[in-house]
């Protein structure tokens, strides 16, 4: 296991291990999605990470997708985030916010009766959204027009500097798992015509943009990016797959990113296929894979040059010293399922340490 825990250098940041927290939505935020002391403790309980990459968070309001999910456009919501930032680095942790646009995930009853917003009127199907009044179908979004494109980026922009006042290491531009940027990204949910639809360079065109205007406020290598081409949850699915990561892949060396954070499967096991390998072989920046990887196969992928490092989700999520865990070769806790979503710190900040067995 001896390169999980090499140094790595990502722009300004030397991370002490390869071990990183990925994103991952836990619903803990207050009201009017505001982070509070429960999210600050649970995330400083993480804080050996090489890097903690935290949960999805609003860009702009009015794109709720989770019911509880944080913000960032608010000044209660930056003041309630500075109190993780604050507990992390106390801890000797390094944290970045990923920032998010919800699309056609988001429902009226979650957003004052707004509907949501996407590349075309296209629903997700298959699949109900938690709301207060219990899972609802998904609405058919409303297609957003060109001219309403710069608000978004201006939106995320926003967000950026609000994440720095907050005082985040950086932050992640969620590209991924069938939100606003992804819908743009896959032919599956972009049918439009003109400069963000048709070709992969019109359909990619949001997600760069939105790279550019975040790294005017971070510098590029303070900024990452995470995508998932394979990924069908939300309804998501895109004619070739591996030409998106490819041509991607090759295009993201023009901005100097602190790594792009790939998705490496399909959750819902509908599409399969390599992009790894592709992304790895045209792709000259750090390099982080995701999705069932044990520590055994991160370190063999590591020693092989395939990735630089290994975001880990649920392992994270029921280990708060998953490191250490590794490291010794202990046995690690199980997470439970039932409380991923839940209110309350019962499978949130619970989780037993190996010094408090």
């Amino acid at each position: 296991m001896n390169s999980l825990f090499q140094p790595l250098q990502m722009g300004t940041l030397t991370l002490p291990n390869r071990i990183l927290m990925a994103p991952l939505t836990r619903c803990r935020a207050e009201d009017d999605h505001i982070p509070g002391n429960l999210m600050a403790e649970y995330y400083s309980q993480r804080a050996t990470a090489g890097l903690i990459i935290a949960e999805a968070t609003m860009a702009m309001e009015g794109n709720s997708s989770f019911w509880r999910e944080p913000g960032i456009y608010s000044d209660a919501q930056v003041r309630g985030w500075q109190k993780t930032t604050d507990a992390v680095h106390a801890a000797g942790g390094r944290i970045f916010l990923q920032l998010w646009h919800g699309g056609r995930a988001c429902h009226p009853l979650l957003n004052n009766g707004k509907q949501p917003v996407a590349p075309s009127p296209i629903a997700i199907m298959g699949d109900e959204v938690p709301t207060p009044e219990g899972k609802q179908p998904y609405v058919v979004p409303r297609e957003l027009r060109d001219d309403e494109i710069p608000g978004i980026i201006n939106g995320f922009k926003q967000a950026a500097e609000n994440a720095k006042a907050a005082g985040f290491d950086g932050v992640e531009i969620h590209g991924a798992n069938g939100y606003l940027l992804d819908e743009f990204l896959r032919d599956g949910s972009n049918h439009r015509t003109g400069t963000y639809g048709g070709s992969i360079a019109n359909r990619a065109r949001l997600m760069l943009e939105i790279l550019v205007a975040v790294s005017e406020v971070w510098g590029s290598d303070c900024v990452g990016l995470r995508i998932s081409p394979l990924n069908s949850y939300n309804d998501m699915i895109d004619s070739d797959p591996i030409g998106l990561s490819t041509w991607l892949a090759t295009k993201l060396n023009d901005y100097n990113l602190a790594y792009l954070h790939v998705m490496r499967g399909d959750i819902t096991q509908q599409q399969n296929g390599d992009i790894l390998t592709p992304i790895r072989a045209n792709y000259k920046g750090i390099l982080i894979a995701n999705m069932g990887y044990t520590a055994a196969e991160a370190a063999a992928a590591i020693d092989a040059g395939q990735i630089d490092a290994v975001a880990f989700g649920s392992s994270f999520l029921a280990n708060p010293d998953l490191p250490e865990r590794i490291k010794l070769g202990a046995a690690l806790n199980h997470p439970d399922p039932a409380t991923f979503y839940s209110q309350g710190a019962a499978g949130y900040t619970d989780y037993p340490t190996l010094s408090s067995v």
